[in-house]
């Protein structure tokens, strides 16, 4: 299950991006964006960053997640499309030549504070 180490990598930078300068910060929403193709199961993901934040300041943090499709870019006709299917022939001109633009990224988007 590699959920737990991307919880905790999402722990340790999330924690990193809360100031110093405030006293007992609380999480109360962690939002990320993650790619189709991270092959990142959300309902583990989920358990495994309620396990790994106990006791830090973002224990009981809602955790909202942004699914990223899965978008490329045609390198022979520059043509961009998103897609659902694992073939990645260009529809435009049907070249093989294609980059990934967007689809197996794992981010922390933003992290919102409590006010209390």
């Amino acid at each position: 299950m590699h959920e737990m180490g991307i919880a905790q990598q999402l722990v340790t930078i999330a924690l990193d991006a809360i100031p110093d300068d405030i006293e007992n910060p609380r999480v109360e929403k962690l939002n990320l964006r993650i790619g189709k193709l991270a092959a990142v199961v959300e309902h583990s993901l989920s358990f495994c960053l309620e396990v790994i934040s106990k006791d830090t300041p973002l224990e009981g943090a809602e955790l909202v997640i942004d699914a990223v499709p899965v978008c490329l870019r045609c390198e022979s006709c520059e043509h961009e499309w998103q897609t659902d299917t694992p073939a990645f022939g260009c529809p435009a001109c049907k070249d093989g030549q294609v980059t990934m633009i967007s689809g197996r990224e794992i981010e922390i988007s933003s992290i919102e504070l409590a006010d209390d």
